[in-house]
């Protein structure tokens, strides 16, 4: 069987990670740290474990971009005070400007690719890649 799904996914990531280090001026982040930063513009201070909700990374790889981007000054972790076992990640000022930039350049893309697109075909996409992540995680 020729693999016909899962190849266009990958490349079309690959190349989102293209256009991310494009950016000019350069935004000097890593694909991961990109989309982590744009899920913080939107979704605000969250829990670690709402952000390996979201991009599903091993916790070990979630744990050392959240390291990288501290030690950068991008983000900090604090303690919750409603659950002192676990941590909030939020943005510092650098790393706000930082994620209104990438959540910019993704915005822009997803602006482009919806004028391209109709809204069936946008059902249709969210739907494979739904059935996508759904079975890689059974496997």
């Amino acid at each position: 069987m020729r693999l016909s799904l899962v190849p266009p996914v990958h490349r079309a990531t690959h190349r989102i990670g293209l256009l991310l280090a494009s950016t000019r001026p350069s935004l000097g982040l890593s694909q991961g740290e990109a989309h982590l930063l744009a899920e913080l513009h939107e979704a605000g201070p969250c829990t670690v474990g709402a952000l390996h909700h979201a991009f599903a990374h091993r916790k070990s790889t979630l744990t050392g971009i959240l390291d990288r981007m501290e030690e950068r000054g991008l983000v900090r972790r604090r303690l919750r005070e409603e659950d002192r076992r676990s941590f909030s990640v939020e943005l510092t000022p650098k790393g706000e400007q930082a994620a209104a930039r990438a959540h910019q350049r993704l915005a822009r893309l997803e602006a482009a690719v919806r004028r391209s697109v109709s809204p069936s075909d946008l059902r249709g996409f969210a739907a494979v890649v739904e059935a996508l992540a759904k079975e890689a995680e059974r496997e």
